[in-house]
Formats: C-alpha cells, sequence, structure tokens
C-alpha cells in the first residue's frame, strides 16, 4: 500500500475519530448512532495510523508530501 494520507489529514483523523469513539463509548448516544460512531471513530484512527485511505486511492487523492516506493 503506498501512503497517501499526510502529516495534516492524520492529525485531523485522529481527532475526529477520538471524539467519535468517546461520544460513542461515553453514553451520549444510543441505537444505531452508537454503532455508527464507533465505526467511524474506529476506521478514522486506523487509516491515520497506517497512513492509507481506500476511498483517497478510488478518488485519486494525495495528501502525503514524502514520496515513498511502489
Amino acid at each position: 500500500m503506498k501512503r497517501n494520507v499526510g502529516t495534516g489529514d492524520r492529525f485531523l483523523r485522529v481527532m475526529i475519530g477520538v471524539i467519535a469513539l468517546i461520544l460513542g463509548l461515553s453514553g451520549m448516544l444510543e441505537g444505531t448512532m452508537k454503532w455508527v460512531a464507533l465505526g467511524v471513530g474506529a476506521l478514522m484512527v486506523f487509516t491515520a495510523s497506517v497512513q492509507f485511505c481506500l476511498l483517497y486511492t478510488i478518488l485519486g487523492v494525495n495528501t502525503c508530501k514524502v514520496k515513498t516506493k511502489k
């Protein structure tokens, strides 16, 4: 996998992911919204940690400034 998530994007993903996870785990949300928040939060933190986003690949977006080997 070629990196396509840059530093600023990673920071935002982690922040959004942590907030979504907190909302899902704190009991502030119930039912389907709780599970959506947990899923989105986990996905955001995961994509930030591996520096790869499948949706970015499909859309041709690359926020990573560092050139990587294929």
